[in-house]
């Protein structure tokens, strides 16, 4: 069964492939292929994915086949320890994640770039060639090597993505943030992991704002004393003056001193570095998360191919940016012969979005967003069905924090019926998904529809023990996986690595969060486990709370935290209203009662204060922890982590808090 908006439930699921579709869908293909090979029934995903965890030497190994890895499998796949971390998957395997992204060269759409004020250009596959090779030359006369590091302050542009590929081709270590982090969070990111050439812009758009990035670029490379070369793409205005930047020199002088010719790609061992990413760092330093190439060019390929049902010549997007892992899980598409789709702007214009606009424009086959878009979207009333032809689209996915099974039924009732949506849900820590979709079977309201591929998945509780449905525990993989990362930088003995990861659970991948399995055999992620609440030693999950009160009108969004008090917590709520509401009696009647009724006496809040603004990350996901931080007077130890660190004042000193 199915929870609705008032409570109630439903028997039935949103949306069911047709027979065609599902004998269409790549899934299909690849289990027939598998089935052939092991000898075992392979018709239904849970049996996929049980051969998956109970022979993953077996699974892997299809799945480089049936996706045509270009590479050397060599002849283990699987190469177990008894350190979970420490499992190598075909530990002998020579592969270029490069040389697998640039499988063609011809004359159709690699990249389509959008900006938000109208600029678009097509990249053909041949053009994105001929600018990989130029990359690459450059790079090599500016001293890169393997396993040097190659760092990128650009927006969402195609020169970012052929600047990761040129970077991985000669076995360089790629890095990138986006223009909107500040100077310390740029240089918290960069300056541990040391590159040598910084890849910067001038300054970028957002919103019909111009920012520009030169100040700030001055800034972070005379912190950066390992830079030898910064080259400044001109985004902004045609000949930015660079006279105030060190070593800088112009992106296009800085290519443009090299003709194409055809790409060298190193030949490179599966656990080479690839890109080195990052955790959050509200809680302090940002984490240096390396990640190896094999690794994510295999998870990428089932996630896209066997749970996202991607083929040749798709179009596929995702609103992201240089700064969240799913722009690496974008660019990752081209593996699969697509056009990616890249948009650089703002996702919301006034009363409307960009973002449906282009999606019908350009015929967008996988829509790829945010829980939080489209919940924004509810809220303003958009039906996209009704005013952009979507008849191309086939895939939703949605990331970032749970979708609400409101947030499921918007999309069936005014974004288009006939579309697999597909809630995702896994972490910069492993560049992928741990519980994704399922193109061949049916999307319940509110639930990931199935555990990935390949990912031994349960739902534990505090012992480690295995839970039934409807239970909730903490997410862990059971199993070692082909995109663990292969640690973090400058952690001698994977000492925090193994804190971060293996610490709680030992022999267990611990995720982080507060989950449930279904009748349906799906999940249900109700938040983040260090942001789960105790009042009275019971846990609660902070998604169970957003979900009723964000289906009030007057509240624009939310956010709730447990606070200490004499010897218990007692639950926050803390709410964002409309343009001429306010927090009445009224309305707190109205929260409460929808709380106790759609959740449980225990969600209801002992205090619900109105506020401007909520903090949020970078990657747009709210900040429950600084929060919580600055409501108890501790230390935010990186606000520059926040988009808007300026939104944490207005929590220092409430006075509904010291009552």
């Amino acid at each position: 069964m199915s929870a609705t908006r008032d409570g109630s439930t439903v028997s039935a699921p949103l949306w069911e492939p047709t027979p065609d579709r599902v004998a269409a869908a790549n899934l299909r293909a690849f289990s027939d292929a598998a089935r052939r090979s092991s000898g075992r029934a392979l018709t239904t995903y849970p049996e996929i994915h049980r051969w998956s965890v109970e022979d993953p030497a077996g699974f892997w190994a299809s799945v480089w086949d049936f996706c045509g890895v270009v590479g050397d499998r060599g002849g283990t796949v699987v190469a177990s320890s008894p350190d979970f971390w420490r499992t190598r998957f075909f530990p002998g395997a020579i592969v270029n994640y490069a040389e697998n992204l640039l499988g063609r060269a011809d004359d159709g759409a690699a990249l389509l770039f959008v900006r938000e004020d109208g600029r678009r250009r097509t990249c053909s596959w041949r053009e994105l060639h001929e600018l990989v090779s130029q990359l690459q030359q450059a790079l090599r006369a500016s001293g890169v090597g393997p396993g040097d590091r190659v760092a990128a302050w650009l927006p969402n542009v195609p020169e970012a993505y052929a600047l990761l590929l040129a970077a991985s081709s000669i076995g360089a270590v790629f890095s990138s943030c986006s223009p909107d982090f500040g100077t310390r969070g740029v240089v918290d990111r960069f300056g541990q992991i040391e590159p040598s050439v910084l890849c910067a812009v001038d300054g970028y758009r957002y919103g019909g704002e111009r920012f520009d990035c030169l100040g700030r670029l001055r800034e972070i490379v005379a912190q950066l004393p390992s830079v030898r070369t910064v080259a400044v793409l001109s985004y902004l205005d045609d000949a930015p003056d660079l006279s105030a930047i060190e070593r800088a020199v112009d992106w296009h002088e800085w290519i443009g001193a090299h003709a194409p010719t055809p790409v060298e790609f190193a030949a490179l061992p599966f656990d080479h570095p690839l890109y080195v990413l990052y955790s959050s760092g509200t809680t302090g330093l940002p984490k240096c998360i390396v990640h190896r190439a094999g690794g994510v060019l295999l998870k990428h390929l089932v996630e896209h191919r066997l749970h996202a049902d991607v083929r040749p010549d798709d179009r596929v997007f995702y609103f992201t940016t240089t700064g969240w892992m799913m722009w690496n899980w974008l660019a990752s598409a081209l593996a699969s012969d697509a056009t990616v789709v890249v948009y650089d702007g703002a996702p919301v214009r006034g009363e409307g979005t960009p973002l449906w606009e282009l999606a019908g424009r350009e015929s967008v086959t996988l829509f790829g967003t945010s829980a939080k878009y489209l919940e924004t979207c509810e809220k303003l009333g958009l039906r996209p069905k009704e005013d952009h032809d979507l008849s191309a689209l086939r895939t939703i996915t949605s990331t970032g924090s749970p979708l609400s099974p409101e947030g499921f039924e918007y999309v069936y009732r005014d974004v288009k019926a006939d579309v697999h949506l597909a809630s995702i849900s896994g972490g910069t820590d492993l560049c992928g998904c741990l519980v994704a979709g399922d193109p061949t079977g049916p999307v319940w309201a509110g639930e990931i529809q199935r555990p990935g591929l390949g990912m031994a998945i349960d739902v534990v509780d505090d012992a480690g023990r295995s839970l039934g449905p409807h239970q909730g525990g903490e997410l862990v993989c059971c199993a070692p996986f082909p995109s663990m990362p292969l640690g973090f930088w400058d952690d001698p003995d994977d000492v925090r690595y193994r804190s971060t990861y293996f610490a709680r659970f030992p022999g267990m991948w611990h995720q982080g969060d507060f989950a449930e399995w279904t009748e349906h055999g799906g999940i249900v992620i109700h938040g983040r486990s260090d942001a789960t609440l105790n009042p009275g030693g019971v846990r609660i999950g902070t998604a169970e709370i957003y979900r009723q009160v964000e289906g009030i009108d007057t509240v624009q969004e939310s956010l709730v935290i447990g606070q200490r008090w004499g010897d218990d917590v007692r639950i926050v709520l803390f709410v964002v209203l409309r343009e001429g509401a306010e927090l009445d009696a009224d309305l707190e009647t109205t929260i409460r009662r929808r709380i106790r009724a759609g959740a449980s006496p225990r969600h209801v809040p002992a205090r619900i204060v109105a506020v401007r603004d909520l903090p949020r990350t970078r990657s747009g996901k709210l900040s429950e922890l600084a929060v919580r931080a600055v409501v108890h007077d501790e230390p935010v130890k990186n606000t520059e982590a926040l988009a808007n660190p300026e939104a944490l004042d207005e929590f220092r000193s409430l006075e509904e808090l010291a009552r």
